[in-house]
């Protein structure tokens, strides 16, 4: 039995608690969550630290097995760009570099403080290492592809993947972007995903463009790609009020970047309930882009946070994440961060066991050091770090 405190407990889903202490017992399960005005507690049993407890974080979006590619794709490509650069460079690796990449990188998110990561696979190449249960994985199987006639072909790679990962529940196909997708293909996706899935939304520009007018950069990138493009029919939209109504009726969708999602968008998106979530991966955005999304228009939404890949990215923490929003958009209070970062996440990829500090619940607890605790707000030198691992 262990008892720690730290100047505020952000427990994840409810109010900051000042000089709070956490029970632990031996697993790392939470047995007691105590607060000193209502509590009684003896300190000179408590392990007390400078800083923020909260619960593990959990990371919604990451390509965990492009983990190769850190600093090998320039910056402020756009999508466009990048996507060629990666498709150029892909093949020039062993598959030796890739398994050692994917090591490095999952020991930086545990590093971190991550303790579940919602990966996107397009192969099995980091299987193996999700198999040893260092965080806890729920992989997106991800498709894509225009032409209508591959649509059943493309879904049986597909299922193949998933039959041969090592743990059956915690795998999902799922759609790559709604640019990428033919009817067929989303309509096989749709009989064959699980409760949830994922999908990037609105990255670039060029996306909305192309729905709207069937032109832009993304339609360019595309052509060279496939001649099933050139029969697209533009909408006169942008790209989230064009496909979600294709979505399968009653999952909830997890829609990644939302970069250039418009206060419109979300209006149409409520039609959904409580089904959607918004993740945001802000490094990649200002790695690829150089801009990131309004976080002011989803104050009221529910919003998760992603690193995306090392393809993308300088690295692989969420508390950077958190930073970036921060400066962005310095009214977000730490709470609302904190619970994006923690129990948002843990909700969409159903992890009972993560995102708050709850009797019962094992989620693992990071102090965050150097806070400005009289603004309660993240500084350029705030820094994270597991204090309570997770037991898997």
């Amino acid at each position: 039995m262990k008892k720690i405190s730290a100047n505020y407990i952000f427990p994840g889903n409810s109010t900051p608690i000042k000089n709070g202490v956490v029970v632990i017992d031996d697993t790392g399960k939470i047995e007691a969550v105590l607060d000193p005005e209502k509590d009684t507690i003896n300190w000179e049993e408590v392990e007390q630290y400078d800083g923020i407890i909260c619960p593990g974080f959990v990371n919604t979006h990451c390509h965990l097995e492009l983990s190769y590619l850190k600093g090998k794709i320039e910056e402020n490509t756009q999508l466009h760009g990048f996507v060629e650069k990666l498709m150029a460079i892909r093949d020039n690796v062993t598959e030796q570099e890739r398994w050692f990449a994917i090591q490095l990188a999952e020991q930086e998110m545990i590093s971190n403080g991550i303790v579940a990561v919602g990966d996107i696979s397009n192969g099995n190449t980091s299987f193996h290492q999700k198999s040893k249960r260092n965080i806890k994985y729920h992989t997106f199987i991800e498709v894509f592809g225009l032409k209508e006639e591959k649509a059943i072909e493309i879904i049986e790679r597909a299922k193949s993947l998933k039959e041969i990962y090592p743990h059956a529940t915690r795998i999902s196909i799922t759609p790559h972007a709604p640019y990428s997708m033919s009817a067929k293909l989303l309509q096989q996706i749709n009989k064959e995903s699980n409760d949830f899935i994922t999908i990037h939304n609105q990255e670039t520009e060029g996306e909305n463009e192309l729905f709207q007018s069937r032109s832009g950069k993304m339609y360019e990138q595309l052509s060279k790609f496939s001649e099933a493009i050139k029969s697209w029919e533009a909408t006169g939209e942008n790209s989230l009020p064009s496909y979600l109504d294709s979505l399968a009726d009653g999952k909830k969708i997890l829609l990644v970047h939302n970069t250039y999602t418009s206060k419109e968008d979300l209006v149409f998106a409520k039609h959904y309930g409580d089904k959607i979530y918004w993740c945001f991966c802000p490094n990649a955005n200002k790695y690829i882009e150089g801009k990131q999304p309004d976080y002011s228009l989803f104050i009221n939404e529910k919003c998760t946070i992603g690193t995306d890949s090392l393809a993308s990215n300088w690295g692989l923490s969420i508390l950077e994440e958190l930073k970036t929003i921060s400066k962005k958009n310095p009214a977000i209070q730490l709470q609302k961060l904190l619970k994006w970062a923690t129990y948002n996440g843990a909700e969409f990829l159903e992890f009972d066991g993560l995102g708050s500090i709850e009797k019962g619940k094992t989620p693992g607890l990071n102090l965050i050091k150097d806070v400005d605790l009289e603004n309660m707000c993240l500084i350029e030198k705030s820094d994270a770090k597991p204090l309570i691992k997770l037991q898997q």
